[in-house]
């Protein structure tokens, strides 16, 4: 798995995680303060348990549709196989532009592809209901486990970046990178941590990372359309996976 791919998943995680805050910091805080306040030490348990079953549920996202995808592939031609995964990187591209234009509030057009999640949402909400009040570890990872399929744009980009790594594994670990880069936004809104907040929701930081993620995914997006025509077989064989080798250095 490329190393420069796993960082610029962790990057969309941290730096996006101003839209997590939006989404989720609501329900951590709620969660947080549903807890008694006298007890700090099983504040930070619980939300570590929240985020643990959220990125799970990320990662099994990646795995399972990985799989389904390398499983689709397998029964193509293998001309249509590669058009296939160089289909998968265009919409990763895709997502990842928009996902750029939403985080530095240009185009709000993901905000759709939100909205069509609304409807898996429906059937986990009354699960997440019946587990509240959430007091205990156990409990808490569940949660975080249905809470991990709120709809949510960021999250779409990335599972559109892992998946078009065509491996299970890669897109395990892309998933998991981003999730890990979620992480201290979601903990710092629980713990009410409001100065690493204000860092992440400051707008020309926002921007800058928001300009990064567009050259990502219009790199991706030239990586993609620039293996169509040759070098057919040599796409294939390297895969996705070893994509992000010279270009995207510059951007961290």
């Amino acid at each position: 798995m490329d190393v420069s791919l796993w960082l610029s998943a962790l990057g969309l995680g941290f730096f996006g995680s101003a839209h997590c805050i939006a989404m989720c910091g609501g329900i951590c805080s709620a969660l947080s303060f549903a807890l008694p306040a006298g007890r700090p030490g099983l504040r930070l348990i619980i939300l570590l348990g929240y985020n643990t079953g959220r990125i799970a549920s990320y990662v099994f996202m990646a795995l399972a549709l990985s799989a389904l995808a390398a499983w689709f592939a397998q029964h193509l031609e293998p001309q249509a196989s590669r058009r296939y995964l160089i289909g998968l990187r265009i919409l990763a591209g895709v997502l990842l532009i928009a996902m750029g234009l939403y985080l530095a509030s240009w185009w709000l057009g993901i905000q759709h592809l939100e909205r069509a999640g609304q409807r898996l949402w429906s059937v986990f909400k009354p699960l997440a209901q019946r587990l509240t009040p959430v007091h205990t570890l156990p409990k808490a990872v569940l949660f975080g486990a249905i809470w991990g399929w709120l709809p949510c744009g960021l999250v779409y980009s990335a599972l559109a970046l892992a998946v078009s790594q065509a491996s299970p594994a890669a897109a395990g670990l892309t998933m998991l990178a981003f999730g890990l880069g979620t992480l201290p936004a979601l903990l710092a809104t629980g713990l009410l941590a409001s100065r690493l907040q204000a860092v992440l929701n400051h707008r020309r930081l926002k921007q800058l990372f928001a300009v990064l993620l567009i050259a990502f995914g219009v790199w991706t997006l030239v990586y993609a359309t620039g293996h169509t025509d040759h070098n057919g077989h040599g796409d294939h064989s390297a895969g996705p996976n070893s994509t992000p080798e010279q270009p995207h250095h510059h951007h961290h």
